[in-house]
């Protein structure tokens, strides 16, 4: 059974990974994720399946990825705050 992580949470996962790292490694590593975004869900593993990159040095480089990669509903409305005015 996978593992269901908010996005804002997701480095909780990436940081178990060992750096550097492949793509392929971490598309194994990640497959069993489940990224809970503000609309809807998406498989970690197949948004890093979608990256160009055959490596990543760091947790960050990862994380930038991955945030690159998400479709725009992943993160709410553009130009909306959950902040209070």
């Amino acid at each position: 059974m996978g593992e269901s992580v908010k996005l804002n949470r997701v480095e909780t996962v990436l940081e178990d990974l060992e750096y550097p790292i492949s793509r392929e490694e971490a598309i194994d590593g990640c497959e069993d994720v489940t990224l809970v975004l503000s609309e809807g869900e998406e498989n970690l593993g197949e948004i890093v399946a979608e990256s160009s990159g055959d490596h990543f040095e760091s947790m960050d480089d990862l994380e930038n990825e991955v945030f690159n990669l998400l479709p725009r509903h992943a993160v709410g409305e553009p130009y909306q705050s959950e902040g209070e005015g």
